[in-house]
This record gives structure tokens, C-alpha cells and sequence, in this order.
């Protein structure tokens, strides 16, 4: 038996693709199972390079998995080993370097058999020939049993080219998996009893506008929601200017079908600032966001709204930052997630002037998820005293070993229960917030369910 580990850095894409590569490891023929912690025979290392630390990140990663596996064979995909693959190949100990074309490869070489015509980029790229860029490469629908809400990727690639961003050179431009395609997968994991599944992608909101003939991401939502094939469906990050009035209003809906989009949305916004939007190469105003959100709230008051902030771009001035700060703190935005700028070589920010000190970065980020806690404090205390449905997780979590469980509206709460509840929905009152600040409440039983219930709206509610 050949023992594999898969390390991975970076974003919900890499993480359903490290998994989709397991996944078909383990289930062929080859003889591989799982290292499980313990020595491997096998390390496939799937890196990011979003940011410089993400990329001295990566090769850290790979230096340690040469370490600790000694005499195993390294191998390294992923974005950094897309746009540097000559500075990973040359790190002793690493075996084979696999680009994001050819990512989905991985279990043939490794099971040697490769299919005719495959290659393996060794040199590193730097930049992307868009136009040989390969159709959307299919992976499989994830199936081993460690996450409850299995990540699907529905597209690839990004068009958009904002100045500070490497990732189109890393993935290559905007590529869908064909709607049937998307179906089929759903389809399968709904038959391996999964009953959420989170729509991936790195520029999501361009979903089908490469397929011929084109289509949209509504377009496939609705499909999805008419086939009800599977309960609830989630999106993963959505641009501003792609989050339709229609596609809010497919999760606005009331009707207790299958397939209904959770209302949740995670956004970028990156600068509050509109200057700084404009040399970001960002298609909106700040003004454009804020509407978008009191949408979004209007229709959907108890809505979970995510957002990206990018701190420290080349000019943002104080007064620059403080209007970020301004247009957050005025928004009712549930979580944040915070990034500083960091400068990629191969961007057109790399040489922009007026850079930002490192400390004064590090400040405004520090002050920035001070702010984002305070926001997601605030969206789970306005969910005390309520009921919602919960798709209860596989782990336990705290001291207590109590069951987790997430709402549509991304509220995670804790609860009391037998692991027979696991993978179900779970009517819960929520009562208060356990002392690291997460919900907590009760299982609701069918006798003692309240005719008023404020916000159970699957159809499974049990």
C-alpha cells in the first residue's frame, strides 16, 4: 500500500481539488490509502501564490513535506507551481511539478498512466498564453465523507485582470462546466446522501458565458432549483456587479422546495474608497456596494453578507482607508475577511507608486477584523431568541462535545444531541452565546414547535 497526504494553501478551489485528487487515489486501483497523519509515500503539495506570504507560504510547505517524509515523492501543483515552477523544481527533494492545466492529471501520472498528450510544466510560466488556455477540467464530485457541505467547482479562470491580482495568470481565463455537467455532479452527491452542496469557482458570477450556446449563473440556479435534486444550495463568493436582482431574489424565495439558494453571499468589496477602486481595476463605486447590500437586506433581512477587504494599496491615504472603515462600520455586513496588499510581481500594482509602509498596514488590518468581530458578534446577537434550521455537521466541537450545526443564513449553533443527527436538519431555538462567542440553543421536537416560528424555512425541517 502506497500511503498519500495532500497539503493544501489557498482558496475553496484548491481545497475541493486537493480533495477531488484524494478522493480518486484512494478509490482506484493503485494500492494507495491514506497516510493519515503518519509517514506518507506519497505528498502532494497544492500551493497558492494570491500573496507573497501565500507563496512563502507554499514553498515552506513544501520544504516541510521533504522533511518530514523523508524519501517519499514530493509532488507540487497549484498556482504557485503554475507561475513558479522553475523556483519549486529547483527545492532538493521535489519529484514533479504539475501546473493547473494539467492539476486534474495528478492520479494518472501518479498510477502511471498518463493520457496521451498529457505534459507536465517543470519551467514555470509566469504568465498564462491565454489563448491555448484547455477547456474546464472536470473533477469529481467529492464523496469521502469528511465535510458535510461538499465544495463543487462549476468554473475556473478569471477575465477581470484587477491590478493587484495574479490569479488570471494563475488560472488561465474564465472556463464553466457545461449545466448537464453540473447537474450529473449534484446528482451524485445527492445519492451519496449529501444535502448541501457550495458552488466554487474563482470568478463564479462569469459562470457559462464561455459555454456554447451561453448561459448565466441564474440560468444554472434555476435548473438546479427546478431538478431538486438536492435541498440547499450555496454560493462561494459572488463579484458586486454579478449578484443579479434575480439570483437574490432565488434565495428570497419562501417556497419549501429542494434546491433553494441559501441566503448567504459573500462579496468582495476591497476598498471603500472610490480612487482606490479605479486603480484596483474595480468595475463599481462604493456607492454601488452600499446599495447592493441594503438589496440584499431589504429582501433578505436576515441575510449573511461576507466581505473581502484588500488594506495597504499603493496610495491609499488615511483618508482613503477611513472611508472603507465608514462604508463597513454603516453596513449590516456579517463577517469580514481582511487581506493586506501585498505586491506580486507579473501585476500591474507591482510598480505602482506611493506604496504603503508595512506598519501602517499592519495597523489598519489589526483595526479592520476588530471591526469584522464586532460585525459578526452583531449578526449572531440578532439571531438570539429565534428558531432556525441547521444542517448538522459531522464533528463536534468545544469542551462540552456539543453538535454543530449550520443555518441557510450561514449562522453556525451548537446544540445538544446524538450523533444520529449528523447530516440532518435540526429545528434549534437559539439561546445565547457559548464564552468563545458562537451561538448555542436547543433541538426543537415536532410537539413543541411554536406556530410562529420566525425563520425555518427548509421543507425538511425534522
Amino acid at each position: 500500500m502506497k500511503r498519500v497526504v495532500v497539503r493544501t494553501l489557498g482558496c475553496k478551489v484548491n481545497q475541493c481539488e486537493s480533495e477531488a485528487i484524494q478522493k480518486a487515489l484512494l478509490e482506484s486501483d493503485g494500492g494507495f490509502t491514506d497516510a493519515d497523519g503518519g509517514q506518507a509515500d506519497v505528498v502532494i503539495v497544492n500551493t497558492c501564490t494570491v500573496t507573497a506570504k501565500a507563496a512563502m507560504q507554499s514553498r515552506q510547505a513544501v520544504r516541510r513535506a521533504v522533511r518530514s517524509h523523508p524519501g517519499a515523492r514530493i509532488v507540487v501543483t497549484g498556482c504557485h507551481a503554475h507561475t513558479a515552477g522553475a523556483e519549486l523544481a529547483a527545492i532538493d527533494g521535489v519529484d514533479l511539478i504539475v501546473d493547473n492545466h494539467n492539476k486534474h492529471r495528478i492520479p494518472e501520472q501518479l498510477l502511471g498512466r498518463p493520457p496521451d498528450g498529457s505534459t507536465t510544466d517543470t519551467a514555470g510560466r509566469g504568465q498564462v498564453d491565454r489563448a491555448n488556455d484547455p477547456p474546464f477540467a472536470a473533477f469529481p464530485a467529492l464523496a469521502h465523507g469528511r465535510r458535510t457541505r461538499p465544495f463543487l467547482k462549476i468554473q475556473d479562470g478569471c477575465n477581470a485582470f484587477c491590478t493587484y491580482c495574479i490569479v488570471p495568470h494563475a488560472r488561465g481565463r474564465s472556463r464553466s462546466m457545461p449545466i448537464n455537467g453540473v447537474l450529473e455532479h449534484i446528482g451524485q452527491l445527492a445519492r451519496l446522501g449529501y444535502r448541501e452542496v457550495v458552488l466554487t469557482g474563482i470568478h463564479i458570477g462569469c459562470y457559462g458565458r464561455d459555454l456554447v450556446p451561453a448561459t448565466t449563473l441564474y440560468d444554472l440556479l434555476v435548473r438546479i432549483q427546478a431538478a431538486g435534486i438536492i435541498d440547499r444550495v450555496r454560493l462561494s463568493s459572488i463579484e458586486p456587479g454579478e449578484l443579479s436582482d434575480a439570483i437574490i431574489g432565488l434565495a428570497a424565495s419562501d417556497a419549501p422546495s429542494p434546491g433553494r439558494l441559501c441566503p448567504h453571499f459573500h462579496i468582495p468589496l476591497q476598498s471603500g474608497d472610490d480612487t482606490i477602486l479605479a486603480r484596483m481595476h474595480r468595475p463599481y463605486g462604493a456607492d454601488d456596494f452600499r446599495k447592493l447590500v441594503l438589496q440584499i437586506v431589504g429582501r433578505l433581512p436576515r441575510a449573511a453578507i461576507g466581505v473581502d477587504t484588500l488594506i495597504g494599496f499603493p496610495g491609499e491615504t488615511e483618508a482613503a482607508y477611513e472611508r472603507t472603515v465608514d462604508l463597513i462600520e454603516s453596513l449590516p455586513v456579517a463577517y469580514l475577511h481582511v487581506f493586506p496588499f501585498s505586491a506580486r510581481e507579473g501585476t500591474a500594482a507591482f510598480s505602482y507608486p506611493n506604496p504603503v509602509p508595512a506598519a501602517v498596514i499592519k495597523r489598519r488590518c489589526e483595526r479592520m477584523r476588530r471591526i469584522g468581530s464586532h460585525k459578526r458578534r452583531q449578526f449572531y446577537t440578532r439571531a438570539l431568541g429565534r428558531e432556525t434550521t441547521v444542517l448538522v455537521e459531522a464533528r463536534r466541537v468545544g469542551q462540552d462535545r456539543l453538535l454543530q450545526g449550520l443555518a441557510d443564513n450561514y449562522l453556525p449553533v451548537r446544540f445538544d444531541g446524538p450523533d444520529s443527527w449528523r447530516n440532518t436538519f435540526r429545528q434549534v431555538a437559539v439561546q445565547g452565546l457559548s464564552p468563545d462567542g458562537c451561538p448555542e440553543g436547543r433541538a426543537i421536537f415536532q410537539a413543541e414547535r411554536s406556530s410562529d416560528r420566525k425563520f425555518c424555512r427548509e421543507g425538511s425541517c425534522s
